[in-house]
């Protein structure tokens, strides 16, 4: 019997979007007291999104949530301390952490070390500094309507289903709820305002799950300023 939804979150729901946050990602040395790059990303900015193509779930912590990383520092050491024993095993009432490449003991060490982590930012205020993303994961917790947008509207088979990128555009904007297409508006401009190299936007884009060429006459970035342009014309009132 699998846990409701409800259950599975007050025990493991923030324990589960920090493991996320590893994922490729090396678990970080032990005998350090430096924050694994992947937590820093959890910590400066977590979000965590499911969803389909047309079907949207957000979750924010940090900046709009802080309270959240009191709850993973909970859940994460709960774990460590008591994990599931064979009875909920049986009954598919647990959280199975993901391979980290690491042994059951030590995945239990790795639990409470970063724990500890979480732990120390919260009563120090220590914040990793803004920054770009750093991992796959962050990318996705910080542009999650753009990795909504490029993943479900320029995957490979784009060309076979749009005459063309700004086919592609509309589709969105004449489908999507206003709301969620300022969202994404927004979102471009904090990815242009990163100021990053082209080559760097081309690794985001990618990472956010575009897997075409922009039109042949623009770079990344302009082809995002002109998408954006596009789209705020679209959104009643966007800008006043």
């Amino acid at each position: 019997m699998s846990m409701k939804p409800l259950e599975f979150d007050r025990r493991y729901g923030e324990l589960d979007i920090v493991v996320s946050a590893f994922a490729g990602q090396e678990p970080g040395d032990p005998e350090t007291d430096t924050a694994p790059s992947a937590l820093q990303a959890y910590i400066r900015h977590t979000r965590h999104t499911r969803h389909t193509r047309h079907t949207w779930h957000t979750r924010h912590t940090w900046h709009t949530r802080p309270w959240e990383l009191s709850v993973a520092e909970q859940q994460l050491r709960e774990y460590a301390r008591n994990p599931p024993g064979r009875l909920r095993q049986r009954l598919g009432e647990f959280y199975p952490v993901p391979d980290l490449g690491l042994s059951e003991s030590q995945t239990q060490s790795w639990l409470s070390r970063t724990a500890d982590h979480i732990k120390r930012s919260i009563e120090s205020g220590d914040v990793p500094p803004p920054t770009s993303p750093q991992t796959h994961w962050e990318w996705h917790a910080r542009f999650g309507e753009l990795a909504q947008f490029l993943g479900g509207w320029f995957p490979q088979d784009m060309p076979e289903e749009f005459a063309d990128h700004d086919a592609a555009v509309r589709d969105y904007g004449e489908t999507v709820d206003p709301q969620l297409t300022a969202r994404l508006v927004g979102e471009i401009h904090e990815l242009l305002a990163l100021g990053l190299e082209d080559h760097d936007y081309a690794v985001g884009v990618g990472e956010l799950g575009m897997e075409v060429e922009p039109p042949a006459e623009f770079t990344v970035d302009s082809w995002l300023r002109a998408v954006a342009e596009c789209l705020a014309t679209t959104v009643p009132d966007y800008g006043k």
